[in-house]
This record gives C-alpha cells, structure tokens and sequence, in this order.
C-alpha cells in the first residue's frame, strides 16, 4: 500500500505540473528542466520553473512534514485528536506571523521567522505546563492545547484588528494556508529540515511504535519510554514549525492524514504512508484550489478546511459512537 501511497503522488504531482489553465506535454517539460525554450510558447519555461513547479515541490514538502508530525502526535498521545491543528502549534504560528507583522513591520521572511518561533513557543509551554505531570499521554495535554489555541486565535485577531489594511490582508492569506510564496529558497530551507529529520523518525521507528502498547508494557521491553518521547516531540515540532513558516498553517492536513492512513494500511500506524497521504492531500487540493474553483486562485488552505471539517467530525462521532 506504500508503494501506491507513493505511485499516487507522483500521479497527482505530475497532475499539478502538467496540467490546469495552463497544460505542459511531458517532452515539454523535460525539454525545460533541461534549460531549452519552447518554440512558439515563450512563457512557458517562467510558468513552468516559476510556479507550477515550486508549487508542486513545496506542497510536497510541506505535505510530507504536516503528515509526518501529525501521525506522530497522535501516536505519542495516543489520541486520534491530537495533531498540531488541534493542539495550538498552528495558531500559534499565526499569531507569531502576526506579531511579527504588527509590531515590526515583517513581511515575507520575517513573517515566517515569525510563525516559526511562535510554533515552538506554543510547544515550549504545553511542556512546561506539564513537566509537572507523569506522562503526556491523555486528555489533559489535548485540552492544555485547545486552551493555548483559543488564546492564540483571539491574540491574533485583536493584532489583525489594528494593523495596517495592506498588511492584514497579507497576513490573512498566510494565514489561511497558501503555496502562493513557493520560492526554491524557501523550498531550499524545507528541503534540508526534512533530509535531517526523517532519517532520524525512521533510526528510532521501533521505540517509538513500541509505545502503542502502553508505557509500562513498552517499558519491560527496554525501551526507553520518556527519552523516546521526547525525541519524538522535538522532531514533529520541527518539521510541523518550519512547514507551517514556509506555508502558514494549511489546516487539517496534519490532522487527516494520520487516520486514513491507517484506514489504508489496515488499522496500523504508519508514518511513511501518513507523510504519503500529507503530500497528495496539499498537492491536489493546491491544484483544485489553482484551477478548478471559479474565481480565481485560492489559498490551498481553504480547500483542505473544506475536506478537512467534516472528517473531523466524523471521527468525533464515531469515537463516540466506540466509547457507547
């Protein structure tokens, strides 16, 4: 099923390459990547290596980080709600993207370095509220996050309500989720903190699984059960934070992904396919966004809100639904 997962997202890649309001045919393409112009279609080399391909890449990236944390949220926490979405880190970023516009006059990369410290502050205090406590696995960490989201949410909407119009409306599109600032240096930047980091999700895989059965059970099998969390919290964080600053916050990818692909590979937790899911999820629905929704362009965030929501939904009640 992996290997689909994967056959898929090159499928949906070459759909968000190749095709749209403006079509490439496949020699065309490779005649670009290899530096030549297309006779009779001058535009097409700046379309192709200016934005549907920086778009495709980045939304991989993106979708592969988002994906990948929030399987592993869930997973430590052993709670289906638990995703960067749910538990503050990506309102949290925005009310650092925010902060960094309002009161210093960001924009772009400063906005981004923005979100990207307000991502790890969130994670700093749901630590520190519960360092205190014996595990972070259950109800208390989800809520101590909602609470963190809520505050976040008003945070940024009081700031949004007294910054400069121009600058609210750029911080508005940030903040929905948008691929429309794909750049090869901010792909460059991604790029590098996902060849770091997935090799070591995938070292320690095994400790980090063996969590499922419960810490004290995991803990008779010799692994070492706060360690392994930890590491664990610190490597979804990074990839959750430098996505969300290059992206802002496309919501529910983090979320979704976890559970269907655990619905494709038979009820198991799988990071690969959960990354898999995370990248075809924001490459299709930045192409659905980019050329099937009349218009005009849309933030890829409002289409993954739009698909997201009700999956939300329908995973609270059918938890409920299990627990009757």
């Amino acid at each position: 099923m992996v290997i689909a997962l994967a056959i898929g997202l090159v499928g949906v890649f070459a759909i968000r390459v190749l095709l749209g309001t403006y079509t490439v045919a496949i020699p065309d393409f490779f005649s670009i990547l290899a530096g030549h112009s297309i006779p009779g279609a001058a535009g097409a080399k700046f379309i192709v290596l200016q934005d549907k391909l920086p778009h495709a890449v980045l939304g991989t990236l993106a979708g592969l980080a988002f994906g990948c944390s929030g399987a592993i949220f869930q997973l430590l926490l052993r709670n289906p709600l638990a995703s960067p979405d749910i538990i503050g880190i990506n309102t949290s970023a925005s009310l650092g993207a925010v902060v960094a516009v309002s009161m210093f006059g960001a924009a772009g990369t400063g906005m981004a370095t923005g979100g990207l410290i307000g991502a790890v502050a969130c994670v700093a205090v749901i630590f520190g509220l519960s360092a205190q406590r014996e595990s972070m696995v259950g109800n208390r960490f989800i809520l101590i996050g909602l609470g963190i989201s809520v505050l976040a949410v008003a945070l940024t909407n009081y700031l949004l309500s007294r910054v400069n119009i121009y600058k609210a409306a750029d911080a508005a599109i940030w903040l929905t989720g948008s691929l429309g600032s794909a750049s090869w240096q901010r792909i460059s930047v991604l790029g590098l903190v996902l060849v770091v980091v997935l090799p070591l999700i995938a070292l320690f895989s095994r400790n980090l699984h063996a969590l499922e059965v419960g810490d004290e059970m995991a803990s008779g099998l010799g692994v070492p059960v706060a360690s392994t969390r930890w590491l664990y919290v610190v490597l979804a964080v990074l990839l959750v934070a430098f996505a969300v600053a290059m992206t802002g916050p496309i919501t529910f990818v983090a979320f979704v992904s976890g559970p269907i692909a655990r619905k494709c590979v038979g009820g198991k937790h799988s990071l690969t396919a959960s990354a898999l899911i995370g990248a075809i999820i924001v490459v299709l629905a930045d192409f659905v966004a980019a050329n099937l929704i009349p218009g005009g362009r849309l933030p890829v965030g409002v289409v993954t809100g739009i698909v997201g929501a009700p999956i939300l939904l329908w995973l609270v009640a059918a938890a409920q639904k299990e627990r009757s």
